[in-house]
């Protein structure tokens, strides 16, 4: 049964027309204060796009009349720190990188610049806390595949790893040895790898893949599987493993090899930078 509609009283205000369950809506005119304030929100849309950088456009944005750029107020931001930091920097260049830690100073400011240098351009890999992940090493231990010391270090931001960059970038390769070896051999030297690590392995098909291991893998790990750093071989024998030490992982390396490549940052950052973050890395526990 529908419901008559509500009487109109004599001095209520129009109503829209609409009618819901015999509720009708009064046509009340908004609030002056309310319009003005809307008007003026448009005026303001108006004379700011008018202004200020504002419409995106292919490859840039409009940039308004009074060319304002959020970006030139950064790089001026940018390079009165530089100007404030310049006799230091200059003195972190000229510093030998074994004598930083000798200087209170330099030490400050080489482990706040390097620490903001990592969180740019390092943490993507190595972890915010440089603790690493499966392909990239952990800057936290003590196991240096081109060594830990500071120097070392520098030479490895510096150049890279295995990039095609700079000519004094670490290199090193090894074979795949899955195009080498039958899966046999392999199976007897993942094994063997396995028993100078210390894991549990089949002894049998280790004491066969010694002979493997010395054939084809001691040139580079050396004799005793502690690994060769001028070559950036890794220790077979610790805990330690960049790409994972089990059965099925080692097999993956084996027949299939590493490569990985770290960019070199000398022609993406000052020496200043370079250097003060190499300090960073060699101060967060792991550096020798």
């Amino acid at each position: 049964m529908s419901k008559k509609p509500v009487k109109k009283q004599h001095e209520d205000p129009e109503t829209t027309g609409h009618s819901w369950d015999g509720i009708e809506e009064f046509n009340n005119p908004l609030p002056r204060w309310w319009l003005w304030t809307f008007y003026a929100t448009i005026i303001w849309g108006i004379a700011y796009t008018i202004a200020y950088p504002a419409w995106p456009l292919v490859n840039k944005a409009t940039q308004g009349v009074l060319g304002y750029s959020t970006r030139e107020e950064v790089a001026k931001d940018i390079a009165s720190f530089n100007e404030a930091n310049a006799e230091i920097r200059a003195k972190l260049v000229s510093t030998d990188l074994t004598e930083v830690e000798n200087d209170a100073d330099l030490t400050r400011f080489a482990t706040a610049g390097g620490a903001a240098v990592f969180r740019t351009w390092c943490a993507q890999c190595h972890g915010s806390g440089a603790a690493g992940a499966v392909g990239y090493p952990n800057l936290l231990d003590d196991d240096w595949l081109w060594g830990g010391d500071i120097e070392a270090i520098y030479e490895t931001v510096a150049h890279g790893i295995r990039n095609e960059d700079y000519d004094d970038a670490r290199y090193s390769e090894m074979p795949k040895f899955g195009e080498i070896l039958e899966n046999e051999e392999i199976e007897q030297v993942v094994e063997y790898v396995l028993s100078i690590s210390g894991q549990e392995h089949d002894a049998t098909l280790a004491s066969s893949g010694a002979v493997v291991y010395e054939d084809n893998c001691s040139a580079c790990h050396a004799e005793d599987g502690t690994g060769d750093r001028s070559q950036g071989a890794p220790n077979l024998t610790d805990a330690i493993w960049l790409y994972g030490g089990d059965r099925e992982s080692l097999t993956d390396t084996v027949v299939n090899a590493r490569y990985g490549v770290m960019p070199g940052w000398s022609n993406r950052l000052s020496e200043a930078d370079i250097r003060a973050v190499s300090f960073y890395v060699h101060n967060l526990g792991g550096g020798e």
